[in-house]
């Protein structure tokens, strides 16, 4: 029974969630570990070109795997030929490669996983086991949604998010930097969770956003960045209307742009330092770990933000030469 009266809580909107029909679990990579054990498979292919975290399921359940090799397009060069209890696992990168998914699917059918921790505006094509992840994509502690026709016989506990809120909070208070240390500590704390399901925390919070309003300025920002830095992205990726991308993945020979953009405050992750020893040196995935900048587009950020980085580019370019 609920209280009422007291003292108030946060004040949050409630509107519906974006997936609302999908199985809401605390991590990504639980939502794999979840699609591994409903469907026992002895073997799962997956890219080079991805996070080390993707491994834990696989370790955690004694699961084999393989690993693949991808193009500068991000497609699967590999001839990969499933047996009936194997599976394929993709990775939506950046939100950007749905038409490609779409095409894997008439190869691989249903033994084909979806990782849309990228692309989590997505929808998940006819009955692919599919997941997603909140925090790429929004100032939310954690969660994950699943959609799979499999289920799991066990009662899956509860999670609770309010001890990995510091970093969203002190963020405001003071700043980015400020919260970076607890946004490292809470995310190692994720690491080794059991399957849970989602915390009332993190469900209201994603109730309370703005699908629409969040899609429309991704797409706007990733549109400006693209009119000024397209002629020089190495990538080339199509961009559908009905994309809503996570970053701007900018591919440059330029070595210390990535440096010169993070000492003027435009903070730019690397996509993913394990990648060199997976893949190995003079790899297209080597090549993106280290020359991909996935530059910030989300909807924090506005048209002059936007500028500010492409000023940037412009200027380390000039200072290069």
């Amino acid at each position: 029974m609920a209280a009422i009266g007291g003292y108030f809580s946060l004040e949050l909107p409630k509107r519906e969630e974006y997936h609302k029909d999908a199985i809401k679990l605390n991590t990504g990579r639980n939502c794999l570990e979840y699609i591994l054990c409903a469907r026992r498979y002895s073997k799962v292919y997956i890219p080079y070109y991805t996070c080390e975290v993707i491994l834990e399921p696989f370790r955690k359940l004694n699961v084999a795997y393989e690993f693949y090799y991808i193009d500068i397009h991000l497609e699967i060069t590999d001839e990969i030929h499933l047996n009936p209890d194997e599976a394929l696992l993709y990775t939506n990168y950046y939100g950007l490669k749905q038409r490609y998914v779409e095409t894997l699917e008439e190869r691989y059918g249903l033994q084909l996983i979806i990782d849309n921790t990228q692309a989590f505006y997505a929808r998940p094509v006819d009955s692919l086991d599919t997941f997603y992840t909140c925090r790429k994509f929004f100032g939310v502690p954690d969660g994950a949604y699943l959609y799979t026709n499999a289920r799991l016989d066990d009662e899956l506990e509860q999670d609770v998010s309010w001890n990995r809120m510091d970093f969203l909070t002190k963020r405001i208070d003071y700043g980015a930097e400020a919260g970076y240390s607890d946004f490292r500590e809470q995310s190692e704390s994720l690491v080794g969770q059991s399957i849970k399901r989602m915390s009332n925390l993190t469900g209201r919070l994603m109730q309370s956003i703005d699908y629409d309003a969040v899609a429309r300025q991704r797409w706007n920002n990733y549109m400006l960045l693209n009119s000024s830095l397209g002629p020089t992205n190495q990538l080339e990726l199509p961009m559908d209307l009905d994309t809503v991308p996570m970053v701007y993945p900018y591919l440059t020979d330029k070595k210390d742009l990535r440096d010169y953009l993070i000492k003027n405050k435009v903070f730019v992750a690397r996509y993913w330092p394990n990648v060199q020893e997976w893949a190995g040196k003079d790899t297209v995935e080597q090549y993106l770990s280290f020359n991909l900048l996935p530059l910030p587009i989300d909807q924090r950020y506005c048209e002059d933000d936007m500028k500010r980085i492409i000023e940037l580019i412009y200027d380390n370019n000039t200072d290069s030469q």
